[in-house]
């Protein structure tokens, strides 16, 4: 499989990747295209989630990119950024699936968990043998987790009973594993907790009535005196802060997946422009076309600079929570204007799921929203460059 530059990565940013890893984005890009671009439509139409694709996705190593008992972070941070670009470019929704599986639950288990639950879980969530989810967002607490969190663990001799609601949880409707964010009613410190959803008093319930990425399975959770022992207690998570390591890593992916989704409404309205007939010529022929088009494209190469960027910084053990801050608000709102420039693009065509530029825009709201809001990403970076918190 030849590895080909994406004319969307205008100034060649693929060239940066390794030999093998073109090879593997190579393989991915392709199977996406021939296997999930066919089917993205229908299933978010439908608002399912295609399973039969999870098996493929990890026989082509996007579960275990990032996570390697022996061989931490393998590849290159720049790597799982176009992983996570090349499937957001296809399908934001599947984007999303891997990146919690393999960022949010073997990111959890790889930076929280002891060596005997990194052996014990990551292979079987990196080998689709099981299906994660992560819960931390609850009904009442988002954007305030780190002090609002209302879940709450109790230990009882070798166990943990946990009690709570959680909300927004993706994957949430068939996961096997949910890791449960809960504050320790005797320490108050949160800590984490792999949580099979067989266990008596947990129940997940489907939010319906989505209007973004409507193909990923959000649900809400309830835990009614959940009775988990302590071998399954994260082993090294013992406050929020340890929770915000692991959110750290995935923030940055999201903003890779925003470009992803920015270039997916910018290729289909290229596509379209240069098919639409108008005035007796393609409308990509007419000047306020190439002007809308233009402007994605800056947002798009914009925006894929700072994303390889943070994720050079991360290789070298040089991100902080503000690089990964800033490049997750900057991308999603340029990801926001290019979405809306491609549907302009596409006229009254841009709001029908035939010519994709529909789906991506309306999944755009979704990245714009999870992993931090602008708002509270914009106050971390506002944070470092004041010395001030201006959280409340």
């Amino acid at each position: 499989m030849t590895f080909e530059p994406l004319a969307s990565d205008f100034y060649s940013y693929g060239s940066l990747l390794s030999d093998q890893e073109r090879d593997a984005i190579a393989k991915l890009r392709a199977w996406a295209e021939a296997d999930v671009k066919p089917i993205a439509g229908e299933y978010w139409d439908r608002a399912e989630f295609p399973m039969q694709i999870v098996k493929p996705l990890a026989d082509l190593g996007a579960y275990s990119f990032a996570w390697d008992e022996t061989k931490p972070f393998e590849n290159s941070a720049v790597f799982r950024g176009f992983v996570a670009m090349e499937l957001a470019r296809v399908d934001p929704s599947v984007a999303t699936f891997v990146g919690v599986q393999n960022g949010l639950v073997n990111g959890s288990l790889s930076l929280c968990g002891s060596a005997e639950q990194r052996a014990e879980w990551i292979p079987k969530f990196a080998s689709g043998e099981l299906i994660g989810a992560f819960g931390l967002t609850e009904p009442l607490s988002g954007s305030d987790s780190a002090q609002g969190l209302r879940t709450t663990a109790a230990r009882e001799g070798d166990s943990w009973v946990l009690n709570g609601a959680k909300r927004w949880i993706g994957n949430g409707t068939f996961s096997d594993i949910t890791i449960i964010w809960a504050k320790d009613v005797e320490d108050g410190q949160v800590k984490g907790f792999i949580v099979p959803t067989t266990t008596p008093g947990y129940t997940a319930t489907k939010i319906e009535g989505k209007i973004s990425l409507r193909s990923v399975q959000n649900a809400d959770i309830v835990l009614d005196g959940v009775v988990v022992p302590e071998s399954l207690r994260l082993q090294q998570a013992d406050s929020f802060r340890d929770t915000a390591s692991v959110l750290r890593l995935t923030r940055a992916e999201v903003a890779w997946a925003a470009v992803g989704t920015a270039m997916g409404a910018y290729e289909a309205a290229v596509r379209y422009a240069g098919e639409r007939v108008q005035f007796g010529k393609t409308i990509g022929s007419h000047q306020l076309v190439q002007d809308l088009l233009v402007k994605c494209l800056g947002n798009i190469t914009a925006s894929l600079g700072m994303v390889v960027r943070v994720s050079e910084m991360l290789d070298r053990g040089e991100q902080r929570d503000e690089h990964s801050a800033l490049a997750k608000a900057y991308t999603t709102a340029r990801m926001r204007e290019t979405v809306a420039w491609a549907r302009e693009a596409v006229g009254g065509n841009g709001i029908v799921l035939d010519y994709e530029v529909a789906r991506f825009f309306a999944d755009a709201e979704a990245l714009y929203s999870y992993e931090g809001t602008r708002e509270m990403n914009t106050l971390i970076v506002g944070r470092k460059i004041t010395g001030s918190a201006a959280f409340v």
